[in-house]
């Protein structure tokens, strides 16, 4: 057996047992705080919301254990159980031109494990939401949805997939670096249609009609410097109870986007103060980093895609054969099926970088609105969402872009009294 092999088999055993492991913390933690709502937030929310919360929380947690044994299962297949390598000979048959095969090879390859996934994407939504009041979607709007992604998929992925695969070829050793400025360019286009082309097809978005809660919330814009668009509200309540806010887009397309479902449940203090969190992320440039930073890691990612797709070791590791390497499209695809077993273990420094983030703009709104009104906004957001406040900090650490209810609301407490 390849040194590769066994490399990736042991990064593979490594991350299931991790993700077990963190799924057992989480289920474990919680039960034992089941019993009581944690002192810092007895007086607003009620033991039953509080175990409620818990028991979804478990209910999906323990949804993600067929998940995780299906995800490694379809990689073992398409890659030490020949999947790609019978793929790649059916397509063969069909297509001469290695440009054709290779999209023909991604999309089959991505088709069919979305399709093994359907099943418990379905089960997600018409069992674990529904059991617990989230879920507002009929299977038309569910399968609608998903015609629609799978269309804009092609729409949208086949000539960015097509111009990748070219630059592969005909661009020479340096290819990833033309590949990158592609990968920019796709990303920032997406960035600018998204809030006027893409978002609409999904969910209707209304102008705000509250006057008194717009000239509130256009007093804090030109407090905070802040210019968009307009101010919508999106009918999320067609498809979950669930409840958010946020800004999309840039230059002239930013908009503010308001659920309709986080309208009816928060006062209009409350609202400005999240609002004020999420003009705290603008302010602080965080989604300008976060783009920086992943424009960063794609350059990497490309940088070493250019070195192993001239292994032979990669390949026959990976149990492709080598007979027509360098293959750009099954580099592409074997590259990127196998990177989130050799990454798993690094998810608490992006978590804990977005957490870093969170802190800032929660103080960002604190001082620019009401650390009170936002902390009153955050627990009805808990308590509706059905979030945990009690949440195993290692499986946390892993998991969660913002801090646990406690630590978050205790920091704004903090800053209140500044």
């Amino acid at each position: 057996m390849q040194t590769f092999t066994l490399i990736f088999l042991f990064a593979v055993l490594l991350t299931v047992l991790t993700q077990f492991w963190l799924a057992n913390r989480h289920i474990q933690h919680i039960r034992a705080h089941r019993s009581k709502v944690p002192d810092n937030f007895a007086t607003q929310i009620d033991l039953n919301s509080h175990q409620k919360a818990a028991d979804y929380t478990c209910a999906k947690t323990r949804s993600g254990y067929p998940d995780i044994l299906l995800q490694t299962a379809l990689l073992l297949v398409f890659t030490l159980g020949g999947g790609l390598s019978l793929l790649a000979h059916f397509w063969s048959g069909w297509f001469n031109d290695p440009l054709m095969h290779g999209i023909a090879l991604i999309f089959s390859t991505f088709m069919l494990m979305s399709i093994a996934e359907l099943p418990l994407s379905y089960y997600r939504t018409f069992v674990i939401e529904e059991k617990f009041g989230f879920n507002k979607m009929t299977p038309g709007m569910f399968f609608g949805d998903l015609i629609k992604q799978t269309v804009l998929a092609i729409l949208l992925g086949l000539p960015l997939l097509f111009s990748i695969l070219w630059l592969m070829e005909k661009m020479g050793e340096n290819w990833w670096l033309y590949a990158w400025f592609a990968w920019i360019a796709f990303n920032l286009f997406i960035l600018a249609i998204f809030p006027t082309w893409i978002a609409p097809l999904f969910n209707k978005f209304t102008p705000l009609e509250d006057t008194t809660l717009t000239s509130k919330i256009e007093q804090l814009m030109t407090k905070c410097g802040f210019k968009s668009s307009g101010l919508f509200v999106m009918d999320g309540s067609r498809r979950s109870s669930h409840g958010n806010a946020y800004f999309t887009g840039f230059g002239k397309t930013k908009r503010i986007v308001f659920f309709d479902t986080l309208l009816s449940r928060l006062s209009p203090t409350e609202i400005v103060a999240v609002l004020a969190h999420e003009l705290g992320h603008f302010k602080h440039r965080h989604v300008l980093k976060r783009i920086i930073s992943s424009f960063v890691m794609s350059l990497v990612f490309l940088w070493m895609l250019g070195y192993v797709m001239e292994q032979s070791w990669f390949y026959e590791g990976l149990g492709v054969s080598v007979s027509n390497v360098p293959s750009p499209a099954m580099a592409l695809l074997l590259f990127f099926l196998v990177m989130p077993v050799f990454t798993f273990l690094f998810s608490p420094i992006s978590s804990l970088y977005s957490r870093k983030h969170e802190f800032e703009a929660d103080a960002y709104a604190a001082k620019n609105s009401s650390a009170e009104d936002l902390i009153h906004a955050l627990v009805k957001l808990y308590q509706d969402n059905a979030s945990t406040l009690t949440p195993d900090p290692i499986h946390s650490a892993f998991y969660d872009s913002h801090p646990p209810a406690s630590i978050r609301v205790a920091h704004l407490q903090n800053q209140g009294l500044r």
